[in-house]
């Protein structure tokens, strides 16, 4: 997070949050003062603090990002404000499971989503403790958590409808454009990965399931916990209908990404791993055949998500490799 000094009055954003958003605060009696924090993320994410009140809120600006045209811009801000509604109204509005409250949108203003500050440590500082410190026993309570929190958004919205498959194929193929277009990766090698993707789309499993609606981004930054099993989720722009197990691998795969990073032992991941996978199976009627069905799914989805990975120009050349080999023995 970086300090970059105070909101400007004179800035069109200041009058939106006076009037809009901090009147829903019944604040009176005070003029704003915001302090602007740059914050990490893949869009342009801001915090405003008000500077009597230390009233915090997050800005999250969807134009300016590259290669997103206006009305793509408008289309993702409007989604993630009702993706936030949908999941409030569904109960995720109080312990353990919470879903950031949005304030308002504005397309005229850069396509802004403003919604409140949540406090919480992000599921990543939880792995590097357990990889620097030893914490282990924390990082698997978290863990116990999450699974809770994503087996109770997928049961709530289970529509009974037969999952899509070729869905994911068709994003697995972006994933492989991308890596080609950017030089990642060679014709020969991913017409292997080609190979391997159609072995799943042959697999009866792979479409199984019925349709849930998933986080669709579930990664260790945007997953925030309190104390006992509070589960706070940030950041649902790209959430959608699609296999349970879309968010599950998602995570599996980000864990895996992590130990491997970190210390360059992917097997250190694998506890972690399976006792999140089993912990998610216990919210089910069946634990043993739901831990059955699920691991069977998953090896794709870590595969597609450490290939997601790899596309990152913060990656090196050399841990690139490592990801893209990792990829391809998860999907064999």
């Amino acid at each position: 997070m970086i300090y970059l000094g105070h909101l400007p009055k004179h800035d069109q954003l200041y009058p939106y949050l006076c009037y809009d958003i901090l009147s829903q605060f019944n604040l009176n009696g005070i003029k704003p003062d915001f302090r602007v924090y740059k914050l990490q993320a893949s869009n342009h994410v801001y915090l405003y603090e008000e500077r009597q009140s230390h009233i915090r809120l997050i800005g999250k600006f969807f134009s300016g990002i590259s290669e997103r045209t206006p009305d793509s811009a408008y289309r993702h801000m409007e989604r993630e404000f009702n993706n936030l509604n949908h999941l409030r109204n569904l109960g995720f509005i109080g312990y353990p499971h919470y879903v950031a409250r949005p304030l308002g949108h504005n397309a005229a203003l850069n396509c802004v989503l403003i919604e409140e500050f949540c406090y919480g440590i992000p599921l990543s500082d939880f792995i590097m403790k357990a990889i620097r410190d030893g914490a282990r026993e924390v990082l698997f309570r978290k863990l116990t958590s999450l699974a809770w929190f994503l087996s109770s958004l997928h049961n709530k919205t289970a529509n009974g409808l037969p999952v899509d498959f070729n869905q994911d194929s068709n994003y697995f193929d972006r994933i492989m454009d991308q890596l080609k277009g950017l030089g990642y990766m060679e014709w020969d090698e991913a017409n292997g990965f080609y190979r391997l993707r159609d072995r799943w789309r042959e697999k009866g499993c792979m479409w199984e399931d019925q349709q849930v609606l998933v986080h669709g981004d579930v990664t260790p930054t945007n997953v925030l916990f309190g104390d006992g099993h509070w589960v706070i989720a940030i950041d649902l722009e790209r959430m959608k209908m699609a296999d349970r197990v879309f968010d599950v691998g998602r995570m599996a795969g980000e864990i895996k990404h992590c130990f491997m990073q970190y210390t360059g032992d992917k097997g250190i991941a694998e506890a972690f791993i399976g006792h999140f996978l089993w912990e998610y199976a216990c919210h089910f009627p069946d634990r043993n055949s739901t831990f059955n069905s699920i691991t069977r799914r998953v090896p794709f989805y870590m595969g597609l998500t450490l290939l997601r990975i790899s596309r990152n120009s913060w990656v090196s050349d050399r841990y690139r490799r490592k990801l893209i080999d990792e990829a391809r023995e998860t999907l064999r």
